[in-house]
């Protein structure tokens, strides 16, 4: 087997990842949960070490996902027919991604339940760390990317495809530093994002179309969650 630099193992660890998407239904489910999750938690204002948990509780869930569907795969390889041994494999793994969904219910209770009720829909949005939105939009951005992605196919998901990921999420760092009050820092963020599509083109990496769609992407996320917080 010949070696794989890094360009290439990171490729063909997303193609695997927006394969699962394409057609493992729950995982669809995860990610938007999982997008909903970090909106509710930062809305909440929960503490980074809380938001911390909430993202590594993810992280497992939907790791466990993507080992479940690479399992079903390969048993299904193995053993075309009903075998017994296939089935213990597979509810198994199964079971894994249950125990993992049922221990993140259980952290989702105990950080955002008691906040929850105590809710002002007044104050949504309101109060909430710069730092803390310009991490749940860079998120959402890429849960989108790879949604989109996932819908419209491609052959190399780091160099190519609807949208441009990389143009996403420069223009939404754009905007997340545009908001922390520095002008210069500001401009400095969306002269490295303009460099950033026009590198996508210039390369041939992206068509025009793409990395328009990208920027607009990520500069529309960013900016609709830090007017909300306004």
């Amino acid at each position: 087997m010949r070696s794989r630099n890094i360009v290439e193992s990171f490729n063909y660890a997303i193609e695997g990842i927006i394969y699962a998407v394409k057609t493992q239904r729950n995982i669809k489910v995860h990610l938007i949960m999982a997008m909903l999750a970090m909106i509710l938690a930062v809305v909440l204002n929960v503490t980074r070490v809380e938001l911390l948990i909430l993202m590594l509780t993810i992280g497992l869930v939907i790791s466990t996902e993507l080992i479940n569907t690479a399992i079903e795969e390969v048993v299904n390889l193995a053993h075309e027919g009903i075998h017994p041994l296939a089935r213990v494999a597979k509810n198994v793994a199964a079971g894994a991604v249950l125990f993992s969904s049922v221990m993140a219910v259980g952290v989702g209770y105990i950080i955002l339940f008691q906040r929850l009720i105590r809710f002002d829909l007044r104050q949504l949005m309101r109060g909430i760390a710069v730092e803390n939105l310009g991490l749940l939009a860079m998120l959402v951005v890429l849960g989108s990317i790879i949604l989109i992605k996932s819908a419209t196919g491609s052959s190399d998901y780091l160099k190519g495809g609807m949208p441009s990921g990389h143009t996403a999420l420069a223009f939404s760092l754009a905007v997340a530093i545009m908001y922390s009050g520095s002008t210069f820092a500001a401009c400095l963020g969306f002269a490295l994002a303009f460099l950033v599509a026009h590198t996508r083109v210039q390369s041939r990496i992206h068509s025009l179309r793409e990395v328009i769609v990208g920027g607009l992407l990520g500069f529309l996320i960013t900016m609709i969650l830090f007017q909300l917080s306004a």
